[in-house]
């Protein structure tokens, strides 16, 4: 096999990490590996001056380049992220979601959001339509696994108890589900007070809200046994006129866990994005008039955004920022307007807009210090798990259908490498392009990207000389992704192993057999977790067609 390679994700920024991953890479030759797939976050933060310190991170590079030459490795660096990493260097060119006028009102010098057109029935459980069963709100197994407590209550005189889930759900779910009227195209966070009490298990507790496609969804670390704390999952409708609310226990088992105070506010302008491809525009309820920034209000801007405790870190809740209304502005107090803006979408789900062209020069910088400095053998495109994309202004404008995105942006990104470093294989993720996996046609939405089975069809942007990291771990479907790329004519590596058993490679390599262009495998931990490194290929070497 032209490539045996170890998965090798860590921060090289510590030199610790770097003394780690040589002893990794020592043992990994001696194995029988002939290179490394290697990544860091910092791959797209050389400008960025909080996270990196130069040239003491050049210098670990460097370090961890001669120890790959030392032991006859070749390298082979992810490159051309376009995520947080690479928004670390201007958060204003996230994906944006757009807000279509939205309410707001002056209030002593400020414009203050306040969008009521989305409430929550019973927010505190006060009513009940029957024993256990709260109005508005349907629950899973009232009276069994749900209940209405009236002796526990952050706020009014009752609260949602949700009690030893395992045994009395047939799922294990422990929930409350209320639908919304909403407007389309508007930006809310939803909050809510818990508390628990030896409640098992906690990473269970989730909240989510759906429209025709999932809008938001989240797991919390939660305590076992905690007092009341808030929870907060802001959201935008998009085109749905209503949505519907969902939250408790997916999975849960035993011990006690209430619910209470559920609310909804206008998201305001947290997470604003501002750039020219994305106008912010302030008008008259009637439309007749358009405020202008500077004269009429001023400081349309989120300080926080995408640099809360770092730079690249969207936080996905926190105070609204201020935007006052000067006082020669023809805005007077009590007035009320209609705001269309974008903010950026919520936590590690935020990436670039593909469609932004200021994106690129970031890119090709980062590009080319990685290239002087670690010298790889080759190059991995990072196109993988994209989950927001298509519905911000600068994309809307371009027109084209995601999958053309998607290919456009992939092949000018290998075309940077090119001009970069010529002759060097490019490597990319199989999912985004693979009909059995992501880039599938199912009548289905995927995550917060634009349009249904957005990614379908992606594949026919693909060079037959790009390598594909085939991911696909699904056996029913495995098959078919292997042949798929196969009968294309890309060449393949296998990448296995996820941390579970190295026999799992076994099955996998059988289905090859009568493939062309499988032409190597990868252990892929996302742990770390190097214990099976000798066994891994010793599996593929007695398993191999």
């Amino acid at each position: 096999m032209p490539y045996k390679w170890v998965y090798i994700s860590k921060n090289f920024m510590d030199g610790k990490n770097v003394d780690a991953t040589i002893e990794v890479l020592t043992r990994a030759a001696k194995a029988g590996y002939n290179g490394i797939y290697v990544t860091d976050c910092k791959f797209s933060r050389f400008f960025e001056t909080v996270t990196v310190t130069r040239p003491e991170y050049d210098n670990n590079l460097k370090r961890l380049r001669q120890a790959c030459r030392d032991l006859k490795l070749a390298i082979y660096a992810s490159t051309c992220n376009f995520d947080l990493d690479l928004l670390s260097n201007d958060p204003n060119l996230a994906e944006g979601m757009p807000v279509v006028e939205a309410p707001f009102v002056v209030r002593n010098g400020k414009l203050i959001a306040v969008d009521d057109d989305a409430k929550v029935q019973n927010p505190s459980f006060e009513s009940a339509m029957k024993p256990d069963s709260p109005t508005g709100w349907n629950v899973d197994d009232p009276g069994s696994v749900c209940f209405i407590d009236t002796t526990v209550a952050c706020e009014g005189s009752s609260s949602l108890r949700i009690q030893d889930i395992a045994g009395k759900n047939a799922h294990g779910n422990g929930r409350a589900t209320q639908v919304l009227a909403v407007k389309p195209f508007r930006y809310y966070n939803l909050s809510m007070k818990v508390k628990t009490e030896d409640f098992v298990h906690t990473n269970s507790f989730g909240f989510a809200v759906k429209g025709a496609q999932d809008l938001a969804y989240e797991r919390y670390e939660i305590q076992g046994t905690q007092d009341w704390t808030r929870i907060d999952i802001p959201f935008n409708t998009l085109d749905n006129t209503q949505v519907t609310v969902m939250v408790g226990s997916w999975g849960g088992k035993s011990g006690k866990l209430w619910i209470d105070d559920v609310r909804i506010e206008p998201g305001g302008f947290v997470n604003l994005l501002r750039r020219e491809s994305l106008p912010f525009i302030m008008t008259s309820t009637d439309k007749s008039v358009t405020f202008s920034e500077g004269s009429d209000f001023t400081d349309a801007r989120d300080p926080k955004l995408g640099n809360t405790r770092w730079p690249g870190l969207y936080q996905y809740w926190y105070e609204q920022p201020v935007v006052t209304v000067p006082a020669k502005s023809r805005l007077k107090e009590g007035d009320r307007v209609l705001v269309s803006y974008a903010h950026a979408a919520f936590g590690d789900g935020v990436v670039s807009c593909m469609n932004e062209a200021n994106v690129w020069p970031i890119m090709q910088r980062n590009l080319h210090e990685l290239h002087t400095i670690l010298q790889p053998d080759g190059y991995i495109l990072p196109h993988d798990e994209i989950r927001c994309q298509g519905w911000d202004a600068t994309c809307t404008k371009v027109g084209k259908p995601m999958a053309t995105v998607l290919g456009e942006h992939f092949n000018h990104c290998a075309d940077l490498i090119r001009a970069e470093d010529p002759g060097k294989p490019i490597f990319v993720w199989s999912d985004m392009f693979d009909p059995h996996h992501n880039a599938s046609k199912k009548n289905e939405y995927y995550h917060l990207v634009k349009g249904i089975d957005p990614w379908y069809g992606s594949w026919e942007a693909l060079g037959k000389d790009i390598i594909i990291l085939n991911w696909h771990g699904f056996a029913e479907k495995r098959p078919e992704s292997l042949k798929h790329f196969a009968d294309r004519g890309n060449h393949q590596i296998l990448c296995g192993y996820y941390d579970e058993s190295s026999d799992n490679m076994i099955p996998w390599l059988a289905e090859t057999k009568g493939l062309r262009g499988i032409d190597g495998v990868m252990y892929t931990s996302w742990s770390n977790n190097y214990s099976e490194l000798e066994h891994f290929l010793e599996v593929v070497g007695r398993s191999r067609p």
